[in-house]
């Protein structure tokens, strides 16, 4: 009966992960990049209670069917953010990048008198 009720908490622990992994997602697309870190940040000790419920529950295989499931869902939804987040770093990356190269440019064939006799290298 106890480890019942235990296994019903964690599964709702589990469900608020993943609800919160599909608000994160969301804030990730609003670009509300404060907030979803903050969000991240404030999960880590759900994750531990669940961790700790974990280590002391002995399931049954059904319960154990029904773990693997949530927590698949909430792999998969986690992995979709990191792919998310590592994409609009490589775009942001992209944009230095270019940014930088204009401004050397600009620099390159500004006729100050300070830069007069400057070499560009153009491979960069």
């Amino acid at each position: 009966m106890q480890d019942e009720k235990q296994f019903e908490q964690l599964m709702l622990q589990y469900q608020q992960l993943k609800n919160g992994s599909e608000d994160i997602s969301r804030m990730i697309d609003n670009e509300d990049f404060d907030n979803a870190i903050t969000m991240i940040k404030s999960r880590e000790q759900l994750f531990l209670s669940c961790k700790c419920i974990r280590k002391y529950l002995e399931l049954t295989p059904v319960q154990e069917k029904e773990l693997e499931k949530i927590l698949d869902e909430l792999r998969d939804s986690e992995m979709r953010n990191i792919k998310k987040l590592e994409k609009g770093m490589e775009s942001i990356q992209m944009e230095i990048r270019k940014t930088q190269k204009s401004q050397k440019l600009q620099q390159a064939y500004d006729m100050s008198q300070l830069q007069k006799g400057s070499i560009l290298n153009i491979q960069e």
